[in-house]
């Protein structure tokens, strides 16, 4: 028992900016849980110190692909948020797991987040018993996605329809779909 214990903590050493993302997500997933929200004082500093830390350890290269990668989860998220269709929190919470985990890492994160989303997202609406709401409102959405194309627009037509739909704090998928790249991927060890 020992030794596995031993073998723990030098997992938890060599691969520490994995775990303290796993902290880090698993922190806001809760918070949007509880409030809907991912609040600024977790996000902004998160993503700072990855900058600090990357330009640190790896020198002007390694504030680059912090940067890049911080840009990478801004951008996976941002198209949904300027249609209203989640908060700046989660794209705030991607962009500070690429500040820490780079560019490649946060894009697997991301679609691996997207399926996991998919997937919780039906399991909302089948529970709700409200299967053909939900699906007639999914459609109308894409339609008006397609049509109108105005952010502005999309985000306030959203705004209105928010107190009628199942709200799913993303936080919880982008965690989960992280976390389980880093352990499809062998990070933790």
């Amino acid at each position: 028992m020992p030794d596995l214990f031993h073998a723990y903590l030098d997992a938890i050493a060599n691969n520490w900016t994995v775990w303290l993302v796993t902290l880090f997500v698993i922190v806001a997933a809760v918070i949007d849980g509880f409030e809907l929200r991912v609040p600024n004082r977790l996000t902004y500093p998160f993503i700072i110190a990855g900058w600090l830390y990357s330009g640190y350890a790896l020198g002007w290269e390694g504030l680059g692909y912090s940067l890049l990668g911080t840009l990478v989860g801004f951008l996976c998220l941002v198209p949904f948020w300027m249609i209203g269709g989640m908060g700046s929190g989660d794209v705030k919470m991607l962009a500070g797991v690429g500040a820490w985990m780079f560019a490649t890492t946060t894009a697997w994160a991301f679609a691996i987040t997207t399926i996991v989303g998919a997937i919780i997202a039906i399991i909302q609406v089948l529970l709700s018993g409200q299967w053909k709401k939900h699906y007639t409102q999914f459609w109308m959405i894409l339609r008006e996605i397609a049509i109108i194309r105005d952010p502005d627009k999309l985000s306030e037509m959203a705004a209105e329809r928010k107190p009628t739909m199942r709200l799913l704090p993303y936080g919880i998928p982008i965690a989960i779909g992280t976390i389980m790249y880093f352990m499809w991927t062998g990070m933790y060890v």
